[in-house]
C-alpha cells in the first residue's frame, strides 16, 4: 500500500489537474494499492493537516479543467521559519502531518517558491517528488513548465485581437503580459502575435529607443505599433538602481504599472494616442491547451513511476524533448531567465522586433 500526499502551491495555472490525474492514473494502472491524501490550499493544508481522501473518481473528467481541485495559496519561502498566525512552527507542523499520516511520499506541484520549500522538506527527511508548474516558464532544470503554453496562447489571442483595433484607429497599443522576473511569456506571445516591440525584464529598455522604433514604422508607412510589455519590464535608468532604491521608486510611482508609465512617456514625447490593455489573471485561467494536457500527463506519469520505484527527491522535468528527473537541490532557488544573447532574441531582432535597447 502506497500512501501519497498531494498538494498544489502558489499561483494556479492550466493543467494542474491534468498533472495530478497523470500521477494517479499511473499508480492505479500499475495495480498498486494506493491511498491519496489531497491537502487543501497548498502548504497551508499540510501545515494545518487539512486534507481530504481522494479516489479515482475525483480524478475523472479533470483533464480539461483549469485551476486546481485542491485549491492553492502562497506560503512564502522567506517566511517558512516564522511562526504561523497561531504561533506554530510551520516546518514542524508539515513534518508532523506527514508522519502522522504515515505517508510514503509528497507530490508537490508548483513554481520557484514552491520548490524552495519542497527542497527544505527533503532536507528534513521527507520523501518528495515535484512537478514544474508556472506560466512564467522560469524554473531551473526544465526546458518547459506546464501552464506556459496555455498562457502563451491566451496572451497571443489578446494581442491578435488588438491588431485590428490598432490598425483601424492608427494608435499605439500596449499589451501588458504577466512575468515579473522572466520574459519567456511576453517574448513568445509577442513573437507569435507579431508585436513590433517587446519589453522584458532581462533587457532594460530606453524610451528613446522605443520611440525610434515607432518612428521607423511610421516612415515605412505603418500607422500603428503594438508593444508586448512584461509586467516586470524595467528601464535602463531604473536597472541601475539598487533593489532598495527601486522598491522605493515603485512605492511612489503614480502609474499602476510599467505599461502605463511607458504609455505616458510615448504620448508625451510623440503626441500619439496610446492605449494599454492588461489581460491579467485571465492568462492563468481557462482550460489547458492540448499541448499542456499531453505534457502535464506525461510529467504526472513519470512522477507515478518514480513513486512506484521508491525514488524520491526529484523534480520531473523536460530536457531536449525528453522527460527527465532533476535533483531538487539543483532546482531550488534558481531562476531560468531569458539571456539577452539567446538565439531567440537574435532571431527576433532579425525579424525587425525591437526590445527597446538599441
Amino acid at each position: 500500500m502506497k500512501r501519497i500526499g498531494m498538494l498544489t502551491s502558489g499561483g494556479d495555472c492550466q493543467a494542474l489537474n491534468a498533472a495530478m490525474r497523470g500521477v494517479v492514473k499511473c499508480l492505479y494502472t500499475s495495480g498498486e494499492q494506493v491511498e491519496i491524501f489531497g491537502f487543501l490550499s497548498g502548504y497551508k493544508g499540510l501545515i494545518k493537516s487539512d486534507f481530504k481522501m481522494l479516489t479515482g473518481d475525483d480524478f475523472s473528467g479533470i483533464l480539461t479543467k483549469g485551476g486546481t481541485i485542491l485549491g492553492s495559496s502562497r506560503v512564502p519561502f522567506k517566511t517558512i521559519d516564522e511562526p504561523d498566525e497561531e504561533g506554530n512552527n510551520k516546518v514542524e507542523c508539515m513534518k508532523h502531518t506527514y508522519h502522522k499520516l504515515n505517508l510514503d511520499c509528497l507530490v508537490i506541484l508548483g513554481g520557484n517558491g514552491t520548490h524552495k520549500t519542497a527542497n527544505r522538506l527533503r532536507t528534513e527527511g521527507l520523501n518528495v517528488i515535484t512537478l514544474p508548474k508556472t506560466i512564467d516558464n522560469d524554473l531551473w532544470g526544465t526546458d518547459m513548465t506546464f501552464g506556459f503554453q496555455s498562457a502563451v496562447d491566451i496572451a497571443t489571442d489578446v494581442i491578435d485581437c488588438i491588431h485590428t483595433t490598432a490598425d483601424s484607429h492608427g494608435r499605439v497599443f500596449i499589451v501588458e503580459v504577466m512575468g515579473h522576473k522572466a520574459g519567456w511569456l511576453t517574448l513568445n506571445a509577442g513573437m507569435a502575435s507579431g508585436a513590433d516591440i517587446i519589453l522584458i525584464p532581462e533587457i532594460p529598455y530606453s524610451i528613446d529607443c522605443i520611440i525610434e522604433a515607432i518612428r521607423r514604422r511610421e516612415k515605412r508607412g505603418s500607422k500603428f505599433t503594438i508593444l508586448a510589455v512584461a509586467e516586470g519590464a524595467i528601464s535602463k535608468e531604473d536597472a541601475k538602481l539598487s533593489k532598495k532604491e527601486y522598491k522605493k521608486k515603485l512605492e511612489k510611482m503614480k502609474h499602476p504599472s510599467v505599461s502605463y508609465e511607458v504609455a505616458d512617456a510615448i504620448a508625451e514625447k510623440t503626441g500619439l494616442e496610446v492605449r494599454v490593455t492588461v489581460p491579467g489573471h485571465m492568462q492563468r485561467g481557462g482550460s489547458p491547451c492540448p499541448y499542456d494536457r499531453v505534457f502535464a500527463s506525461r510529467l504526472g506519469a513519470e512522477a507515478g513511476k518514480l513513486i512506484l520505484k521508491g525514488e524520491y527527491g526529484f523534480m520531473v522535468g523536460y530536457k531536449d524533448r525528453e522527460i527527465v528527473r532533476v535533483p531538487l537541490e539543483d532546482v531550488a532557488g534558481k531562476l531560468k531567465l531569458v539571456s539577452p544573447d539567446a538565439t531567440i532574441i537574435k532571431e527576433a531582432k532579425m525579424l525587425g522586433i525591437s526590445f527597446g535597447d538599441e
